[in-house]
C-alpha cells in the first residue's frame, strides 16, 4: 500500500510540473436523503410527499468547482425555485456561499450567509488523514481510487429546531450529558465517515466543498446522507477559469463559528418551543 500511494504521489506532481498552465471546470450534482420520521410520526403518506417535493431543491443541488494546480473555488449553481417547491427559507441558498482553497498557502476560505449575516470561515488546511485502498471503479471516461476519511461532523441539525420532543424522546440524551445541579452541558465531539473516489488522471489535489488531499481530483464524495458526484469536466477551456479569493464577510475561525451557530440554533429552538407552547394555551 505504501509503495502504491509513493507510486501516485510521484506521478501526481510529476503531472503538475509538465502541466504549468493547467486548469479546469468540474460540475458536480448533490443529493442528500431525509428522515421524514425526524418531524414525527402522524404524518400521512401524501403530507410526507408534499414535504419531500418542497425541499427537492435543499436536497438536490449543483455546484461547479473552478481549480488549477494551486487554487479552486466550489461554487453552488443557483436556479430559480418553482412554485411550491421552495422550502423552508432556512433550507434556501442566496447563492453567495462558495469555498476557496489554496495549496501552497495551505489556507481554506468558506463564504457563508448564516442567520442574515455573511462570514469568512478561515482555517489552515491541515493534510487530511486518508486511507487510500486498492478499489477502483470508471466515472464517466475516468479511473478512480477508493480513499476514506473520519471527519469531524460540523452539519447543522436543521430539522432539531422544529423536531416535537415527547414520551421517550425526552429520554433520549443524544450524545448530550447534562449535570443538573452544576448546570454543566457537555457535547460529545460527532465524527462522520466519507468516502471518496479520486483520478490521477487529472492532477489536482482539489475537490468538492472541503474536501482536498489526495493524489487526484476527488470525483465522488458520500458523507452521512449527501453524495456528490461529478457529472462534467473541462480541462484547460477556451476561456480562461477565474478564481476569486472570498473578501467580504465577518472574518471568524471554524471554533468561532461554530460556537455562533450553536447558540443561535439554541436561541431558535427556545423560541419555536415558546411558539408552540403560546399556541397551545390559545394565544
Amino acid at each position: 500500500m505504501k509503495l502504491i500511494f509513493t507510486f501516485l504521489i510521484t506521478f501526481f506532481f510529476l503531472s503538475i510540473s509538465a502541466q504549468s498552465n493547467f486548469q479546469g471546470k468540474a460540475t458536480y450534482m448533490s443529493k442528500t436523503s431525509m428522515d421524514i420520521s425526524r418531524f414525527g410520526n402522524k404524518m400521512s403518506e401524501q403530507q410526507k410527499k408534499q414535504m419531500m417535493a418542497r425541499f427537492k431543491n435543499a436536497l438536490e443541488k449543483t455546484y461547479t468547482l473552478n481549480f488549477n494546480k494551486i487554487e479552486s473555488s466550489f461554487k453552488e449553481n443557483v436556479k430559480l425555485d418553482a412554485p411550491g417547491t421552495s422550502g423552508p427559507r432556512w433550507a434556501r441558498s442566496n447563492g453567495q456561499g462558495s469555498v476557496y482553497k489554496n495549496l501552497k498557502e495551505k489556507e481554506m476560505i468558506e463564504d457563508v450567509e448564516q442567520f442574515s449575516k455573511r462570514f469568512l470561515i478561515k482555517e489552515k488546511m491541515n493534510q487530511p488523514k486518508w486511507q487510500l485502498g486498492s478499489e477502483s471503479k470508471k466515472i464517466g471516461k475516468y479511473t478512480a481510487y477508493k480513499a476514506t476519511l473520519v471527519k469531524i461532523d460540523n452539519t447543522i441539525d436543521w430539522a432539531s429546531i422544529f423536531r416535537r420532543r415527547g414520551g421517550e424522546n425526552n429520554k433520549k440524551k443524544d450524545s448530550v450529558s447534562q449535570n443538573k445541579k452544576q448546570k454543566v452541558t457537555t457535547k460529545e465531539i460527532k465524527t462522520k465517515l466519507v468516502t471518496a473516489w479520486y483520478t490521477p488522471q487529472i492532477p489536482v489535489s482539489s475537490g468538492p466543498a472541503d474536501y482536498w488531499g489526495l493524489p487526484g481530483l476527488i470525483l465522488e464524495i458520500n458523507s452521512g446522507r449527501t453524495t456528490m458526484l461529478c457529472t462534467e469536466i473541462i480541462i484547460n477551456p477556451d476561456e480562461k477559469v477565474e478564481i476569486k479569493k472570498p473578501k467580504k464577510g465577518k472574518e471568524v475561525t471554524r471554533e468561532e463559528y461554530t460556537k455562533i451557530v450553536n447558540e443561535k440554533t439554541e436561541e431558535l429552538k427556545e423560541r419555536f418551543k415558546n411558539r408552540r407552547r403560546g399556541n397551545r394555551r390559545g394565544f
